[in-house]
């Protein structure tokens, strides 16, 4: 990459680093899976913003393009059994924690195949079995919640660790530092891993705070705190690989601050108009840099044929495109007599 590109990602992505290996414990299998999972929630997005915009999704809906390589490297090192919180940006989490495509459209499309029986939406995907606890509209709701699912894990002592992603608007609300706080003094098995994309809604935010490295803030709580290229599928699994092997080992909690951009609206409706023409333009270098095009490189440079790259691509949009086919055309709507079902107050079901 020529120098003055990279001075202008670096003044951006401070933490920017070239994919130029694998991590030693993964093979270029992996990179492939890898790969694959990015696309295919590229593809999920890109047409959950047609989908919206078409009115055959109700609700609003906050995509996940070009954050494909936190959730991708991060799942990637979880085992079997963890436990993930999510945010009201949570496709791309569901899916690369191994939800089915076709599951989740149903649940978008309000059909009663989805997760959530239909009734839930965009925002609030969970499949407890699969170790998705469940995104959330709330900003920062879903931090207590994998605390205290790590909680669980220590108390009945079985080996698994939970992670919740959030993002950097979460920081400066209240559950982010008590739970980082409990987390810390009683060495639960969690990884905080904060998305930082340096906007909450509208608002930028390092207009609305003094420090501006979320890591940083670790140390007040005794927990180590790493900053990662966001836009590096790699160094996201490494650096979530050493917290989670770290938490599995009994030595506590650790804070992960992946730094990419929000490139597109807070929402698939969102015309950004609080950005200035002269951002825009500015951030339109990390387009070269954004997990898609970084991860199609890297394995052509692995020598991987381009033929096999791009049908990797290809089978991604295709199970996409059957996905939805399956939610739109051979879902139900739910059952007028299913209305007050799944509605719980205070432990008693509404009736």
């Amino acid at each position: 990459m020529e120098r003055g590109k990279e001075d202008k990602i670096k003044e951006l992505i401070p933490c920017y680093t070239e994919m130029k290996e694998l991590p030693e414990n993964l093979s270029i299998e992996d990179a492939e899976n890898m790969f694959y999972s990015i696309c295919q929630i590229r593809e999920f997005e890109m047409k959950v913003k047609d989908l919206w915009r078409a009115d055959k999704i109700r609700g609003m809906c906050h995509a996940y393009y070009y954050g494909e390589a936190i959730a991708v490297g991060a799942c990637y090192a979880l085992e079997k059994g963890d436990y993930i919180t999510s945010t009201h940006r949570g496709h791309g989490h569901a899916l690369a924690r191994g939800a089915k495509p076709e599951r989740m459209f149903a649940e978008l499309f309000g059909k009663e195949e989805g997760y959530n029986k239909g009734k839930g939406g965009s925002m609030h995907i969970a499949d407890v079995d699969s170790g998705i606890l469940g995104a959330t509209g709330i900003v920062g709701s879903g931090i207590a919640p994998a605390t205290g699912a790590a909680l669980s894990a220590k108390l009945q002592k079985n080996g698994k660790v939970s992670m919740s992603f959030f993002g950097d608007g979460a920081c400066n609300q209240g559950p982010f530092s008590e739970s980082l706080n409990m987390a810390a003094a009683w060495d639960l098995p969690v990884v905080f891993l904060c998305e930082y994309n340096q906007w909450a809604i509208g608002t930028d935010y390092w207009r609305v705070t003094k420090e501006h490295d979320v890591y940083k803030r670790a140390k007040g709580f005794g927990m180590p705190g790493v900053q990662v290229d966001g836009f590096n599928v790699f160094e996201v699994y490494k650096a979530v690989k050493k917290a989670v092997d770290r938490a599995r080992a009994g030595e506590g909690p650790t804070l992960i601050e992946a730094r990419y951009m929000r490139m597109l609206g807070h929402h698939v409706g969102d015309a950004q108009n609080y950005r200035t023409k002269e951002e825009l333009e500015k951030i339109s270098v990390l387009y070269e840099i954004e997990p898609v095009v970084r991860m199609r490189e890297f394995l052509l440079n692995a020598g991987v044929p381009e033929e096999r790259v791009d049908r990797i691509r290809k089978n991604a949009m295709a199970d996409i495109e059957a996905a939805i086919e399956y939610a739109d055309s051979q879902c139900h709507e739910p059952s007028l007599d299913t209305l007050y079902e799944d509605i719980y107050a205070g432990g008693e079901i509404i009736i």
